[in-house]
């Protein structure tokens, strides 16, 4: 298998090709923020802050996982920034326990609220079954995340959204990591525009097979909502320094402990390893391998342990018991 000398993306990867020296044309399309370019966000990042806080309940809703860059992202807005934070955490049915003690740990240690929606088991099982099975997002969708997260990420962005215009909270925040998202999205006013786009991508075809799963997402008719209650989506995490091991050591040193019965690439999901065994059987490559060519090309991650990580069997025990969860026979 052929891999880009620079990052992580192999051969299989969607729309790739190397140059004479070897490196992909991802890497030489300057995806890296510089200094500089952090700096610029991180300054309207504050002032940002200083515009909204203090003119709601809550100033920011965190979409919070329980994983380590969500609990680094909300540690940081709490403890640096002093803001108040509604941290809205999906129970989708396979949160690790030791995910579960640490979301109320940490949003104690963060003086944040809590709030866990957690929809029918029933519901969750059959979208992720019908995720694994069909094809139905774009193939541009499943370039940076498989099937199975696509589909908890985007009732988790709705949902959160939808919070958000209720309760008139200005700001949401992600945890996503440098190579999740780029900086050129890390300050970003949502719209009914943009949501029309998603529930299409997203939504549409996802309530097409599983109906019942329409009312975790906006309607219509959310999206008529006053303009100016519409929040702006931050992810903090695209111009502050990333570091893995320090992020890791920062919330260990809060309370957090990172679960043993999760995959290499999660901190709190038991479907994980499923979602991206699937995945690599399917299109031949890793479904982090985007998020993690982007933190290499950083360098906040050595290459080498970026390829250990999209190379590394998951483990089989966690593959079956999660298909065997869903009723899947692989």
């Amino acid at each position: 298998m052929k891999y880009c000398k620079r990052c992580v993306l192999s051969e299989k990867f969607p729309g790739i090709s190397f140059n004479s020296d070897g490196v992909c044309n991802y890497c030489s399309g300057g995806l890296v923020a510089d200094d500089d370019k952090k700096s610029e966000y991180l300054r309207e990042f504050e002032n940002l802050l200083t515009e909204k806080k203090g003119k709601s309940s809550y100033d920011v809703i965190m979409a919070y996982s329980g994983g380590k860059d969500s609990t680094y992202t909300m540690m940081l807005l709490a403890q640096k920034y002093g803001l108040r934070i509604l941290a809205w955490t999906l129970d989708n049915g396979f949160l690790s326990p030791q995910a579960m003690i640490n979301i109320t740990r940490m949003t104690d240690a963060a003086g944040a609220t809590g709030m866990i929606v957690r929809p029918p088991f029933g519901i969750m099982k059959s979208a992720f079954k019908k995720a694994a099975s069909e094809d139905f997002y774009s193939p541009k969708t499943l370039d940076r995340a498989s099937s199975i997260c696509t589909t908890c990420i985007g009732v988790v962005k709705s949902m959160v959204l939808k919070t958000a215009i209720e309760m008139n909270i200005p700001l949401v925040a992600y945890g996503w990591s440098p190579g999740q998202a780029p900086i050129s999205s890390a300050i970003m006013q949502t719209g009914a525009r943009m949501q029309v786009f998603t529930n299409k991508s997203v939504r549409d075809p996802l309530v097409s097979r599983e109906p019942e799963i329409s009312q975790f997402f906006l309607t219509d008719d959310d999206l008529k909502s006053d303009k100016e209650r519409w929040p702006i989506n931050i992810h903090p995490l695209a111009f502050f320094d990333y570091n893995e091991e320090y992020i890791i050591e920062e919330i260990s040193r809060l309370g957090w402990q990172k679960p043993d019965d999760t995959d290499s690439n999660s901190t709190n999901c038991l479907l994980n390893a499923l979602a991206n065994h699937i995945h690599k059987k399917k299109f031949g490559f890793h479904p982090y391998a985007w998020e993690i060519a982007g933190i290499v090309r950083s360098g906040s991650m050595p290459r080498e342990e970026g390829i250990e990580k999209i190379t590394h069997d998951e483990n089989p025990a966690m593959v079956k018991l999660a298909a065997e969860r869903l009723g899947l026979t692989l």
